[in-house]
């Protein structure tokens, strides 16, 4: 009702003034009241979910309190924002994207022990037969694995492309699927360091994004990127 609205204003402008302040701890106990108050509005999960991953574990003095509340971040997007938001773009493009450079890429001097850490959750998943807990389903799975090539589903970059191609099923809004479409091709991009399969696949998103939102900084990424695998 209109109290709510003007109790989730009143918490919106509070929790701008401690991340203005840096006073993150502060804030991830706040922003848990804006998703009780605005459970329907997928940006309050994306913001407090980021704060977690990203502000609040850069805090922690070791890495395993560090992957607590990156962890954290990655439960409350799937397990609680998507529960309530089924088939928002805007959290499938949040998820990839934690998966991708919180979890995958080398900007926190922890990622090694995010990605032990995850790989261990994956086989404990497989072994028990119990990889819904994850958010992965295996048809879903196994249908990337045929139309992008054979994934390493231990490795967050698998996860990534999970999350931005269930994004990009559900997306409508040009805006969604441009950035949905970013994470899909980046992710191929890097996959495509290591294994030469996943080139061709990482340029064909590529140019079904660019028809999409024509650029030419991507029209360049493009060219670079054909001329240091050899592509057409």
């Amino acid at each position: 009702g209109g109290f709510r609205g003007i109790a989730a204003e009143v918490v919106w402008f509070r929790a701008d003034r401690l991340q203005d302040e840096g006073r993150y701890a502060e804030l991830a106990q706040l922003a848990t009241w804006l998703t009780f108050l605005e459970p329907h509005t997928p940006e309050v999960w994306a913001f407090t979910a980021w704060n977690l991953a990203y502000n609040v574990s850069v805090m922690m003095p070791t890495h395993a309190d560090r992957w607590r509340w990156v962890e954290a971040g990655l439960k409350l997007l799937r397990d609680d924002g998507l529960r309530l938001n089924p088939g928002d773009p805007v959290l499938y493009k949040e998820l990839a994207w934690m998966f991708l450079l919180k979890l995958g890429g080398t900007l926190d001097e922890a990622g090694n022990y995010y990605r032990t850490e995850w790989k261990e959750m994956y086989e404990k998943g497989v072994k028990e037969g119990n990889l819904a807990a994850l958010g992965l389903d295996k048809a879903k799975m196994d249908a990337i694995d045929a139309e992008y090539g054979k994934q390493d589903w231990s490795n967050p970059y698998a996860c990534a492309l999970y999350w931005s191609v269930q994004g990009l099923a559900a997306a409508r809004k040009p805006a969604h699927r441009q950035e949905l479409r970013q994470v899909l091709y980046q992710t191929l991009m890097l996959e495509a360091r290591k294994d030469e399969r996943f080139a061709q696949r990482a340029l064909d998103e590529m140019r079904k994004a660019y028809a999409e939102h024509p650029s030419q900084m991507l029209l360049q990424i493009m060219v670079k990127f054909k001329e240091n695998h050899g592509l057409d």
